[in-house]
């Protein structure tokens, strides 16, 4: 034995034991001078702060069935449990192998701290620190887990000072969700969940003592790696409980007998491009409640504006670390056909987005992010700001047109060449018309027609109505004549093009989708709602013209390859930009408004064979659509 090693354990050990001689005192009130001196607790109060830990719990997406979707949670997994939700076993599994004299300490146990000295002694280390549960939590939760002397005073402080502060009760509830389980997993309904597939409260007496040997060493007893040391502190725990009488003999016995089966839990993480688009969803939601939104508006720099955004991503984290529900209007079957039928109508680096919303509830039902789209990835569905074509004629000139004039579709416009300042536009194949009906020029698409609408009415009074939606991108210099050709200086989604279409199918009302219905805590409280009301960006009178010129583009327009035998009501319009670089169809049925964007990320000509695959996408998804809604 070296002297110096030696010395320095003696001392170490002799340092803790005069603390915690002491400390007792100080405690206890031994004497007549120390319970007339100050109370500890006051002079513990000015010196340790004991902040309230909230402890990260999962949150979930589910669908419109109430199903979970995705599990929300990043290098902690953990499902928190209530005092009376913890299982009787698991307290006694813990309690007997880690502090039997729980209920009778003040947070560090004398004996065992003891026990402790003598055993560190012996070996010439600090490695047994004899700690309660109170002191593990209290290591969990506020120190490093560092073995030093001046760890070890200030753990024995802390833990005296939270039992001061906490019930017994709340204390084992802590404990028993803060501790490692390995894998990622903490708290024993996170373990139980993903080592068995069950609820904690499901578990066997053999798998509850199983899975209560891993906190001890997380790495030594990983059921992974080492699950034969994890069957041998599993039987060390039985004994104790045995010892202890939390368990019967007949209970000791059958349990050693039980034989342990790992069944390992996936995460749940579906629909990825739903999933996405929800917690983008989730941010503006809290955006709106919370006052980031009107932030943001103000924003006097880009400095300031990104500051925020900061700020409300920091937020939003804190709330999903919270552990919240959010459900969804997410059709599942929808999801899958539609993310499927885009997938096999594109190829290569050619892509393809579709939103499907059910305008009767003003909800998302579906949306894709592109072809085989991964989670978090760029989404196309709306992160993708593309010039609309003619879709955005109905939206910008026709609708526009008729609720200022009073015309019908079936009265005669000018569809004739147009010309001012300099600005003549062409017509599709270069085609001159003269003198149509209104629905001629929507269904067949005439360019010229549609400009001269616009300069009838006045750009700036076209564009008022487009401030009716939730368009995000158009700003101050937009109304000029190109724009009733879908020339906008940055762009639309597809989402947002869709949501607005929706007004059509709604009487010319509009009420923004949305694909979150509510967020709750895990007890069901709301947290969270959207509360927008219904404007009327048009009359029903102006509606219905639009919706008799979309179902005429179907049945005799530029889209009729999206026709399909309908329950009801279908229509659309179509849109292409130059050189065909963007693909768009928008339309309805009786229930869903659904569009569709095909086109390259870096803008390039669709090929030829591809140039009607957006009317195919459009048909396919709305006749499924069709299927499930009977």
């Amino acid at each position: 034995m070296k002297v110096g090693t030696s010395m320095r354990a003696l001392t170490g050990n002799l340092v803790i034991l005069a603390f915690i001689v002491i400390f007792s005192i100080l405690v206890f009130g031994a004497t007549k001078e120390f319970s007339e001196a100050r109370p500890l607790g006051d002079v513990l109060e000015e010196n340790i702060d004991l902040k309230t830990v909230q402890l990260e719990q999962n949150s979930y997406i589910l669908d419109r069935h109430g199903e979970i979707v995705s599990e929300i949670y990043g290098p902690v997994n953990r499902i928190n449990l209530t005092y009376d939700e913890i299982p009787e076993n698991v307290k006694g599994a813990f309690l007997s192998a880690e502090d039997q004299s729980f209920y009778e300490h003040k947070g560090f146990d004398l004996a065992g701290i003891a026990r402790a000295f003598i055993v560190n002694y012996q070996n010439e280390s600090t490695s047994q620190g004899g700690s309660t549960i109170t002191q593990q939590l209290v290591r969990n939760m506020y120190l490093s887990g560092e073995k030093t002397y001046e760890r070890k005073l200030t753990e024995l402080l802390y833990a005296y000072q939270l039992e001061q502060k906490l019930s017994k009760e709340k204390i084992i509830e802590l404990y028993v969700n803060a501790v490692y389980f390995h894998n990622g997993i903490y708290g024993i309904e996170a373990a139980s969940n993903y080592y068995f597939s069950k609820s904690a409260e499901e578990l066997s007496l053999a798998e509850t003592a199983f899975l209560s040997s891993v906190p001890n060493s997380p790495e030594r007893y990983n059921p992974l790696k080492y699950s034969e040391r994890t069957h041998e502190r599993k039987e060390w725990i039985l004994q104790k409980m045995l010892e202890t009488d939390w368990i019967t003999r007949e209970e000791f016995d059958n349990a050693l007998d039980e034989e342990i089966v790992l069944s390992l839990q996936e995460k749940t993480d579906s629909y990825p491009d739903y999933v996405t688009y929800i917690h983008h969803e989730l941010e503006q939601l809290i955006s709106e409640k919370e006052g980031y939104s009107a932030q943001l508006r103000n924003a006097g720099s880009s400095e300031e504006r990104q500051e925020t955004e900061q700020r409300l991503k920091e937020r939003t984290n804190t709330i999903l670390n919270q552990g919240v529900i959010i459900e969804t209007a997410l059709s599942p079957e929808l999801q899958e056909q539609a993310a499927k039928i885009v997938r096999l109508n594109t190829g290569g680096s050619l892509q393809a987005a579709a939103v499907i919303i059910d305008h009767t509830e003003n909800e998302t039902a579906a949306i894709t992010g592109g072809t085989d789209y991964q989670k978090f990835n760029f989404h196309r569905g709306f992160q993708a700001y593309r010039q609309p074509g003619s879709s955005l004629k109905p939206l910008l000139v026709f609708a526009p047109f008729i609720e200022e004039t009073g015309l019908k579709s079936k009265d005669i416009i000018d569809a004739s060449p147009f010309s001012k300042n300099g600005y003549n536009p062409k017509n599709a194949g270069g085609g001159v018309y003269g003198r149509v009906a209104m629905e001629t020029a929507f269904m067949n698409s005439y360019n010229t027609a549609a400009v001269r609408m616009m300069d009838t009415i006045s750009p700036e009074t076209a564009f008022s109505y487009m401030r009716g939606f939730d368009f995000t991108h158009l700003n101050n210099h937009e109304p000029v004549l190109p724009a009733a050709l879908g020339g906008l200086g940055n762009g639309v989604s597809v989402l947002e093009m869709t949501q607005a279409y929706t007004a059509f199918a709604n009487d010319g009302k509009y009420k923004a989708p949305r694909g979150i219905r509510k967020v709750t805590d895990l007890h069901g409280n709301t947290l969270y709602e959207w509360s927008s009301r219904n404007k009327e960006v048009w009359s029903p009178e102006t509606a219905g013209e639009i919706n008799k010129m979309m179902n005429k583009t179907i049945t005799s327009g530029t889209g009729r390859q999206a026709a399909f035998s309908a329950q009801g009501f279908i229509g659309g319009k179509t849109g292409t930009t130059n050189d065909y670089y963007d693909l768009w169809f928008i339309g309805s049925s009786n229930k869903y408004t659904s569009g569709v964007w095909v086109g390259y990320d870096t803008p390039a000509p669709v090929p030829d064979g591809s140039r009607q695959s957006h009317l195919h996408i459009w048909k396919q998804i709305m006749m499924e659509a069709q299927k499930i809604n009977q």
